[in-house]
């Protein structure tokens, strides 16, 4: 007896680990607040300045490479929960 295929259901696409990664990230001062996103952007802002820098991400592993809006590199890597990027160490936000 033959099964008709299951419809499918759309999902927005992630890279695989990279879900482990998204939400908030934050400097102990709060002055810094780095929001990787789903979809692979990221919004960073500083101070009061909503929306600092924005770009793209991507995912290798524990490192992550960024693509500012304006062609600027950087990067940064992930080590035992907490985000170490361009010479600042940025701690995950937990939902209140």
């Amino acid at each position: 007896m033959e099964q008709s295929p299951r419809p499918r259901t759309e999902v927005a696409a992630q890279p695989p680990g990279q879900q482990s990664y998204v939400g908030m990230w934050v400097t102990k001062d709060g002055y810094i607040r780095h929001e990787l996103l789903p979809n692979g952007r990221y919004d960073e802002a500083r101070g009061q300045r909503q929306s600092a820098y924005q770009g793209s991400y991507t995912l290798t592993g524990n490192y992550i490479n960024y693509v500012d809006d304006t062609g600027f590199t950087a990067d940064g890597e992930f080590r035992d929960g907490v985000l170490y990027h361009g010479g600042m160490v940025l701690y995950r936000e937990e939902n209140k």
